[in-house]
């Protein structure tokens, strides 16, 4: 048995726990970044409550409320020079994991005299900014990884930075402030967090560390079946959401993502597909290409899901998720191309070709 476990972030997981412990935001200095999207910090109350702490604890503030999803390299570059100008020594990312993977790289940029492109194309040498991250949905798990997902026009394509100084400092997991989503934005962020769960669980680095965080976050999602069919999401299942999400954060930081997320990316960026929505259409397909493979844990994870067959949890999956876009067999063809370039490709538990990658599309989108 060999693996690596790297696990800095600390964590607050409960209900008020950014007020309860406020005292955390004191040891960074009096100058922050608020990074956060348009409007989801302060729908979910999340940027009201770190607002009222940072007052209280008379800490300047700047807002970077520009995050679009799905940061683009631009503009996480404009959050960095807001960061310089004012001298921050802290920054709180609060969000779905498109701010939290902005604040990342802007952390990055703050203090590593690079270009934008270069976050995709070398190591940071710098230690990042410090960053507390509040996550305002139950899906990326970033709040407890080393990646940052940005969309990098250069390449025609969502791309990853990972490096050690980018986990959060602190995260602070508090399922109220999920509670503002959408029901469709819920589903599909849950959605997001299983196949983070099932791609880890899979992964041909997966270790028995990566599998109990794996399996934990499986039971967790299992739980909320029921309520994601018929849209009651009562604070409990939030919580479960929330939990589920936190655990397939743990489980990918060791074993990285598989081609799900390789396939996945190309629908966000050319069909403006969510994350969750892009990577759950895939899932049955997946599935039926590794099971010869790892057939064993794809049984348990059928078990814990008390689903009889692949096909029965793809039916439940793509019933609540939306429609299959409009794809070309053109397209497909670039879009396996560009699949193939990602590095999670060489996570899958079955090796993978290009050709493999075309049929995987066709059968899912063209069938």
């Amino acid at each position: 048995m060999k693996f690596t476990l790297y696990m800095p972030t600390k964590v607050f997981y409960g209900k008020g726990c950014v007020k309860e412990q406020a005292k955390e935001f004191k040891s960074f200095g009096n100058k922050v970044l608020i990074v956060t999207g348009k409007s989801s910090g302060e729908k979910s109350g999340a940027l009201k409550d770190v607002k009222d702490v940072l007052t209280s604890l008379s800490i300047n503030y700047w807002i970077f409320d520009k995050v679009e999803n799905n940061p683009s390299l631009e503009t996480v570059f404009k959050g960095s020079l807001l960061a310089r100008e004012n001298s921050v020594t802290l920054i709180i990312a609060i969000g779905g994991g498109s701010p939290l993977d902005a604040a990342k790289a802007i952390a990055a940029l703050s203090t590593n005299n690079i270009e934008p492109v270069e976050l995709l194309t070398t190591s940071i040498k710098i230690p990042s900014l410090p960053i507390i991250a509040i996550p305002t949905t139950a899906g990326t798990g970033s709040e407890v990884t080393p990646y940052s997902i940005l969309t990098a026009k250069q390449f025609r394509t969502k791309k990853n930075f990972y490096s050690p100084y980018s986990f959060p400092t602190i995260t602070f997991l508090d399922y109220q402030y999920t509670c503002s989503l959408p029901n469709q934005v819920t589903i599909d962020t849950a959605f997001d967090a299983f196949s983070h769960l099932l791609e880890s669980y899979l992964s041909i680095k997966s270790t028995p560390q990566s599998n109990i965080y794996a399996i934990e976050g499986l039971k967790a999602f299992s739980k909320c079946l029921f309520a994601i069919s018929n849209k009651n999401f009562t604070n409990e299942i939030r919580d479960q959401l929330l939990y589920a999400s936190y655990m397939g954060g743990l489980a990918i930081t060791l074993t990285g993502t598989t081609i799900i997320h390789a396939m996945g990316y190309s629908l966000t960026y050319y069909k403006e597909l969510s994350h969750g929505h892009a990577n759950t259409l895939f899932i049955g397909e997946y599935l039926r290409f590794n099971k010869q493979t790892v057939e064993e844990k794809i049984n348990k994870v059928l078990t814990i899901l008390k689903f009889y067959s692949i096909t029965e949890l793809e039916t439940y999956l793509l019933k609540h998720v939306g429609e299959k876009p409009d794809t070309s067999q053109e397209e497909i063809n670039k879009f396996a191309t560009l699949a193939m370039t990602q590095g999670s490709v060489k996570n899958n538990p079955t090796s993978v070709k290009e050709s493999d990658i075309i049929k995987i599309y066709q059968k899912v989108l063209l069938r």
